[in-house]
């Protein structure tokens, strides 16, 4: 079976700038974004599955695609010292333009588990065609949450994936309770803006094309 139109974009996109990340991280023997590197491959490889049982869209496609090279581009990306938050690496995931602006890694998380909320609303939508083909969730306050709440337990498994990659390696980037806590605070904010977005076009869908 060929690869759908809708997908092929999107694939080829992350083959290509899979293939630099992972050159550049086998070049400096970048331990901690081979680990990632490998979760990124498995969390692919899942979304190949998913978009096989619910036709995913476009937005939802080139949204995790430009979500995973967001993050490939955090760890391998080099960034002068005095754009860095305090303690950090001076890597791309610690960029911090001014004291009050959002960092680098919080923007990617908001973006990312927007996305995230974005594919679970597809997928519980997919759900109830299963069983009443031509049907749709409402898009009113219950459903919507509780695809937010999708969002949010995916969120909690990325922090897991976090605290394993520093039990693993012993000088991560990963920062401690209170860089964990912001993460979550972005996580939400994504989810809450893709509730929004889900909400403003409820009576012009996002729908899947073949």
């Amino acid at each position: 079976m060929g690869m759908r139109p809708t997908l092929r974009g999107p694939a080829i996109f992350t083959g290509v700038y899979m293939a630099a990340a992972a050159a550049l991280a086998l070049r400096d023997f970048n331990q901690e974004f081979i680990f990632y590197g490998l979760v990124m491959l498995a969390l692919i490889g899942t979304v190949w599955w998913l978009d096989t049982r619910v036709r995913l869209s476009a937005l939802s496609l080139w949204c995790l695609a430009i979500w995973g090279l967001a993050h490939m581009m955090g760890g391998t990306i080099a960034i002068p010292e005095r754009l860095t938050e305090p303690g950090e690496q001076s890597v791309l995931y610690s960029l911090r333009l001014a004291p009050w602006f959002p960092k680098y890694d919080q923007i990617v998380h908001a973006f990312g588990f927007f996305t995230s909320t974005l594919v679970a609303w597809r997928a519980l939508n997919a759900s109830v065609e299963g069983v009443a083909p031509g049907r749709t969730l409402p898009a009113t306050f219950g459903p919507i949450f509780a695809a937010m709440m999708v969002g949010m337990g995916l969120s909690a498994m990325n922090e897991i994936i976090e605290f394993v990659a520093t039990l693993i390696f012993p000088n991560t980037n990963v920062g401690g309770y209170v860089n964990t806590g912001w993460d979550l605070v972005s996580n939400l904010v994504g989810c809450v803006i893709a509730a929004v977005l889900i909400r403003a076009t409820a009576t012009r869908p996002i729908s899947a094309t073949a």
